[in-house]
Order: C-alpha cells, then sequence, then structure tokens
C-alpha cells in the first residue's frame, strides 16, 4: 500500500508527465538523434525527477528544472562507448512537433543537428525548447553570458551554413 506522501508524489509526476512529457521527448531525439533512446532517457528523466521531488527547491521553473535532468541524461548516454560507436539520424523517426512556422524541408533541423554539442544544446533549449536566457544557463550549468556566447558562436554557424539554403527561397 502506498503512503500518502507517496500517492502525493505520485500524482504530482503524472501531472509533470503530462506537462513536460512531449516537449522533453522532442527534445531528447533531437539531441540523441535516435527516437527510442530518447523515450528511454526521458522515461529516465521522469525517474530521476521522482526520486528527488522533495529536493525540488524552486530555484528555477519546473520546466528548468526538468530540462536539466533531462540534457544531463542525454549527455550521460551520449558518453556510453555504446552509443559513441552508433552512427544514426533518421529525421522521420523524430517526434512530430506542431509548431507556428515550418520549414519546408529538414535542412535547417540537420544543420542544428550538426552543430557541436555544446551549441547544438543551447539551440535546442533556447529556440526549441524556448527557454529564457536564464534558464538555460541554468539548465547547463553555466554563465548567461556563456550562454550568450554560445548562442552567437551557433547562429554564425548555421546563418553560414544556411546562406544559400535561405537566398534560394522564392520571395
Amino acid at each position: 500500500m502506498l503512503q500518502e506522501s507517496q500517492l502525493d508524489s505520485r500524482s504530482e509526476i503524472d501531472r509533470l508527465m503530462e506537462q513536460y512529457g512531449s516537449s522533453l521527448l522532442r527534445m531528447s531525439a533531437l539531441y540523441l538523434k535516435d527516437a527510442d533512446l530518447a523515450q528511454d532517457a526521458v522515461q529516465e528523466t521522469f525517474l530521476k525527477a521522482y526520486r528527488h521531488l522533495n529536493d525540488y527547491r524552486g530555484d528555477s521553473s519546473e520546466k528548468t528544472w526538468l530540462a536539466t535532468i533531462c540534457v544531463n541524461t542525454c549527455r550521460d548516454m551520449l558518453r556510453t562507448a555504446w552509443f559513441r560507436h552508433q552512427s544514426r539520424i533518421d529525421m522521420n523517426s523524430l517526434p512530430e512537433r506542431t509548431a507556428d512556422f515550418t520549414f519546408p524541408d529538414n535542412t535547417v533541423l540537420t544543420e542544428v543537428m550538426r552543430l557541436p554539442v555544446k551549441y547544438r544544446e543551447v539551440v535546442l533549449l533556447r529556440y526549441y525548447e524556448g527557454l529564457k536566457l536564464k534558464e538555460v544557463a541554468s539548465a547547463l550549468r553555466l554563465s548567461d553570458g556563456k550562454v550568450r556566447s554560445r548562442l552567437n558562436k551557433a547562429n554564425g554557424i548555421l546563418r553560414e551554413r544556411l546562406k544559400e539554403w535561405y537566398y534560394n527561397e522564392e520571395s
């Protein structure tokens, strides 16, 4: 029989999963470049969140707290020897995202995924997840200035790589 505090924690995790699960799954799929591994990462994220729910002090938003756990889980997965030897990217296996703006093809997303990890993760958290700069900094345990610097560098790389794609669009 579950104790009352366990029932409260369980309902709280259920709420967090309902509210943030899809978003974390999309981010994980982009980060790991594999939809199945992304599901594992999100499951692990919520297990860790459940175990440490009482440790959450509210210093950051729930979204930032969960994004931090998720990014660290994805980083851990990328560090495994098995993962380093895999070559993966299947854009069709990524979870769909309903957005206000859609690209005519996967060119932009492909170029974002080609960025070095330190630039890719700030782009994903800032633009894809919609976190504020302070939240991205908190999630990645970086200074605001470092996040701005990485975003500027990532934007410069993307601008250069997408220059022809952008200007080939008909006006």
